[in-house]
């Protein structure tokens, strides 16, 4: 079951790089602008809080050589920005800035923009943004969360288990509870070891640096990790009470220790919500919308998850032991009672967790979240269907004759009076549907069909059968469980569609005018060395747009031209010239509608008249979209 889990999980996460939920929203100064005096600060701006990295900015000179810079702080105590002051002195040239942040729900994001200071560089550095995922280490991160979610269920669910279920014998279950506290606290160290390479792209021998470890411990994700290690000491402690408590004898059980049930019961849940909080607060609740009705929410889906999954192998456990005891009815009918009120706040909090994630129905087939989504709807579907089964065998099992569902119980002895035991009773006729003749094999599946086969629950004609089929059952639950557990790890992992949207509008300035194009074209002015335009396309895509252009002298000052005249061809269809008629506003020259009627790779060309008989024409290739 947990080797086809890992591997659905691979196969899922392997689809695609890692992706973070916080957008670049904008950038000081702009991508692509030319500047007369050199800023003072580098910052951005995200859609959501980000988390900051020691190497958070490199800045690059137009030679390539990466500039000395200050410790990375925010902009006017906004922790949706990242600000970095630059050196006084910048020379002229073009300026590679590459930045790496961590979002809000502990995913790293990156990229790079250029900006220039007094006129472009003929040559700019390479954008350089860093290694993006070390594939090595990212598989090793996915498999480190997704057992610490299997194993987070397990604990959690067959403790609940144990204490709303009542087992008759819960020693069988203190195996997977010790593997389970065992397996979480494997999986949080490996997760907390390798939160620095998976945060900076790097291999997993980076994990080994000490002084990444102590910078992570500092970082919300680190200290939610260490949290949840501090947690597994008492939850260690209250299992190893627990147990202590199970073996005592129930009587005397029920004498001295009725008083403390109430306050395990209480600690129980407090250990339980602790480590689901470190879970919620560095996920999906953590960021966005109504984050503490997000928070809650998240709490309880995943306590309810764990209940119901967990319960499950903890139920396998139980009907799996080598000598069952006939007693299993009681908790087999709690469980699935418990298991239907677990599921009831599931399909609630599942609902709202959806439309917070989701934003509109256009996400739900739109967006690679909305995809996963549909898929764990389905499987959760298909889990729901089994579990509907598992009722059946359980009502079959707690309806059935004590004779069917108890025959191995040994009968009490009674005392028999000296003349000897007294004359017999005739015995009850046997329940319909059990078939009590002595030649009938009743250690089988075998029911009351004239073939001796079971086809279902009301078909069952003994209680091992009955426990069996129920096994069985259950078995089908708790596969399709750890293959749903895959894909929540995977969906935990991916922007939300609401996110993305969000991310979108807010890289639109106000206004709502998408992002504009902007070109810089240099040009020979004679003797006296090299000018440039840059021009500006708004936005850039197919329909009408708006033009500026600004003209740069071989200082990088303004300069002022007699004619500037713009011209756009595409060739591959056939399309062009179309003239832009740019007007002298008095330092700048601008069209307000050039029409662009089709997208792909159109031919802009610029003619600049340096004087009276002089004039200079260059062109550019840019892409128009739809």
């Amino acid at each position: 079951m947990l080797l086809g889990s890992v591997l659905a999980l691979l196969v899922l996460g392997g689809a695609g790089p890692a992706s973070a939920h916080a957008a670049l929203a904008s950038t000081g100064p702009e991508d692509g602008a030319v500047l007369r005096r050199a800023p003072a600060h580098v910052t951005l701006t995200f859609s959501e809080s980000v988390g900051l990295r020691d190497d958070s900015f490199r800045v690059l000179d137009p030679g390539g050589h990466r500039l000395h810079l200050g410790e990375a702080g925010r902009a006017d105590g906004r922790f949706d920005t990242a600000r970095v002051a630059l050196p006084g002195e910048l020379g002229e040239g073009t300026y590679t800035v590459a930045w790496r942040v961590v979002s809000a729900d502990s995913h790293p994001v990156s990229g790079a923009f250029t900006f220039s200071v007094g006129k472009p560089s003929q040559a700019a550095a390479p954008v350089d943004t860093g290694p993006t995922e070390d594939p090595l280490t990212a598989t090793l991160h996915k498999i480190a969360r997704y057992l610490s979610y299997l194993a987070a269920a397990l604990l959690i669910g067959a403790a609940a288990f144990v204490a709303l279920c009542r087992p008759p014998d819960p020693a069988p279950l203190r195996r997977p509870l010790v593997a389970a506290w065992w397996a979480l606290l494997a999986a949080t160290l490996a997760l907390l070891v390798l939160r620095a390479p998976y945060e900076a792209g790097t291999g997993p021998s980076a994990a080994l640096d000490p002084a990444a470890l102590r910078d992570t411990l500092t970082t919300r994700p680190g200290a939610l990790l260490l949290a949840r290690l501090g947690l597994l000491l008492p939850v260690a402690l209250y299992l190893a009470r627990a147990a202590r408590a199970a073996r005592v004898d129930g009587v005397d059980r029920g004498d001295r220790r009725r008083g403390s049930l109430p306050l395990a019961a209480a600690v129980g849940v407090v250990l339980a919500v602790g480590l689901a909080l470190t879970w919620a607060a560095a996920e999906h609740a953590s960021a966005g919308i109504q984050v503490p009705v997000a928070m809650t929410s998240s709490v309880l889906h995943l306590l309810a998850t764990a209940v119901w999954l967990g319960g499950l192998v903890a139920l396998l456990v139980t009907l799996r032991a080598p000598h069952p005891s006939p007693e299993t009815a009681g908790p087999v009918a709690r469980f699935s009672r418990t298991a239907f009120a677990a599921v009831t706040v599931l399909v609630v909090t599942g609902v709202y967790q959806s439309w917070r994630g989701l934003g509109s129905w256009q996400a739900l087939t739109g967006s690679t979240y909305g995809r996963l989504l549909l898929a764990k709807v389905v499987l959760v579907a298909v889990l729901l269907a089994a579990a509907a089964v598992s009722r059946r065998w359980t009502a079959a099992l707690v309806t059935a004759p004590v004779a069917v569902r108890e025959p191995d119980r040994v009968p009490e002895r009674i005392p028999q009076p000296a003349g000897g035991p007294p004359p017999e009773t005739p015995k009850p006729p046997p329940p319909p549907g059990l078939d009590t003749d002595p030649g009938t094999n009743t250690d089988t599946d075998a029911g009351p069909g004239t073939d001796g086969t079971s086809t279902g629950p009301g078909d069952a004609g003994s209680g091992s059968a009955l426990r069996r089929g129920l096994y069985r059952s259950v078995l089908v639950e708790a596969v399709v469980a750890a293959v749903v557990l895959g894909v929540t790890t995977v969906l935990t992992a991916t922007p939300p569609g609401r996110s993305a949207e969000e991310a979108a509008r807010a890289a639109v300035p106000a206004g709502g005018v998408l992002p504009a194009s902007v070109t810089t074209m240099p040009f020979e002015v004679g003797a006296s060395g090299r000018g440039t335009v840059q021009i500006t396309l708004d936005p850039g895509r197919t329909g009408d747009n708006a033009v500026q252009a600004v003209v740069f002298g071989p200082d990088g000052s303004l300069a002022a031209v007699p004619e500037l005249r713009l011209s756009f061809t595409l060739p591959d269809k056939d399309v062009g010239p179309i003239e832009a008629e740019l007007v002298d506003r008095g330092g700048y020259w601008s069209a307000n509608t050039v029409t662009l009627p089709l997208s792909g790779t159109w031919t802009m060309k610029a003619t600049v008249r340096v004087s009276e008989i002089d004039q200079v024409s260059e062109t550019r290739r840019i892409r128009v979209e739809r």
